[in-house]
């Protein structure tokens, strides 16, 4: 890039010298001119009635200048109109315009400067060319401005549209640069969004194994437990307890082989796209799973383990979203298992309210009656968590805790839309 370093206000390249190009070419264009003014320091000095010596050594010091071209072409410029006198210059004169025109230094320097070299070059050449008695005077002068514009305007003119052009060029890289900046970061964002996808979807297929695998193993359990105490004095009961078991066994089987199928079903697409395969993996789970009309059948297993359970209904019940009522069931039914696990023999009221806009469940029991001995089912502390995640996921309302008299409630509203 030419320019005199003081224009844009910061230092370029020594010299402006970018590429090892850019050297050979100023050493060469300098020792060429350099060369050209000696020969003609020859002249000069015959003409000021110096010695040849001291008129070739300041030809060569003119000539020089022009390897300063890309730093400062002002002041190559300068230089040129002011040995234009001494007739030398011709190389130094036209590069100079064309680096001057070529850099970054604002139209109107450029505009007077070559103002300044055409005019000098008018006066010198019809200064040296009137001297010719038989010359018309009008061809002097044509002549004289022809010569002129010839060695000012061509090279103004080029030096212009050079510069224009690298400027347009580098504009272009610039946005270039920009626009491989703005992909990398929308790549490294896709890449976090396809992370936060694939996070979820582990998430959220942990959550409905969790329900899944939870609440029928627990079930499996009671009813062993029960199996245990029953054998020998009840064959009978124990029979059905073991019939239950299995009932619960092909049950948890069954709903695991669903979920599975989603999960290898979205296998495919999920090594060309995270993000829409955990979306089509979340609704393929939701479109295979339980709903509020088997609340009843639900509440018959605890019942049928030996829990004592109560379910009040309120309001009329509507085609709900498959989501919002896979969400309610499973509230439902992690909140049972939680009273297998820590309320044996316990008292439980199971609430469903259909609202308008929204449907509310609610799960309380009392406390524990003593007598039952606790199963023995262990707890990983994600019941709760999860059926706060699905609620809040729908952008309801999730609350739980302990009750006045000694028990647990859950509660849960989820909007219809």
């Amino acid at each position: 890039m030419t320019s005199t370093g003081d224009v844009e206000g910061r230092a370029g390249p020594p010299l402006g010298w970018v590429r090892r190009r850019d050297v050979v070419v100023d050493v060469v264009l300098g020792g060429v001119s350099a060369a050209e003014c000696g020969w003609e320091g020859v002249t000069f000095a015959a003409e000021a009635g110096i010695p040849a010596v001291p008129g070739v050594l300041f030809g060569i010091a003119v000539g020089a200048v022009l390897g300063l071209r890309r730093r400062w072409p002002i002041a190559v410029v300068l230089v040129g109109i002011a040995v234009s006198p001494a007739a030398m210059g011709f190389l130094l004169g036209v590069v100079g315009l064309y680096s001057l025109a070529s850099s970054e230094v604002p139209r109107r320097i450029i505009a007077t400067l070559a103002s300044m070299s055409l005019a000098a070059t008018f006066v010198v050449m019809y200064l040296r060319t009137r001297g010719d008695v038989e010359a018309d005077h009008t061809l002097v002068v044509v002549l004289s401005g022809f010569v002129a514009v010839a060695l000012t305007v061509p090279p103004v003119l080029f030096g212009l549209y050079i510069g224009a052009r690298r400027r347009l060029m580098e504009s272009l890289q610039e946005r270039a640069d920009s626009l491989e900046r703005e992909l990398s970061l929308l790549a490294d964002r896709a890449e976090e969004r396809a992370e936060w996808a694939r996070t979820e979807e582990r998430t959220r297929i942990a959550r409905e194994m969790h329900d899944v695998v939870a609440h029928r193993v627990s079930l499996m359990v009671v009813h062993a437990a029960a199996l245990e105490a029953v054998a020998a004095k009840d064959p009978a009961r124990a029979a059905k307890n073991a019939a239950l078991v299995g009932d619960m066994g092909r049950q948890a089987l069954t709903e695991l082989r669903e979920m599975l199928g989603v999960l290898r079903a979205a296998e495919k697409p999920v090594r060309s796209a995270a993000v829409p395969v955990a979306a089509a993996g979340v609704v393929g789970v939701l479109e295979d799973g339980p709903s509020l009309g088997e609340l009843e059948a639900l509440v018959g297993q605890s019942r049928a383990a030996g829990m004592a359970v109560e379910m009040v209904v309120q309001g009329e019940g509507a085609a709900y979203a498959a989501e919002v009522e896979q969400t309610a069931y499973r509230v439902v039914q992690e909140a049972l298992t939680n009273c297998h696990k820590h309320a044996p023999g316990a008292r439980v009221t199971v609430r469903l309210a259909h609202r308008e806009g929204e449907v509310a469940m609610q799960v309380e029991n009392g406390p524990c009656d003593g007598s039952s001995a606790e199963p023995g089912l262990p707890s990983g502390g994600n019941g709760l968590v999860g059926m706060r995640e699905r609620v809040l996921g729908l952008g309801g309302v999730f609350v739980s805790g302990p009750t006045e008299g000694g028990g647990f409630k859950v509660s849960a509203v989820l909007p219809l839309r």
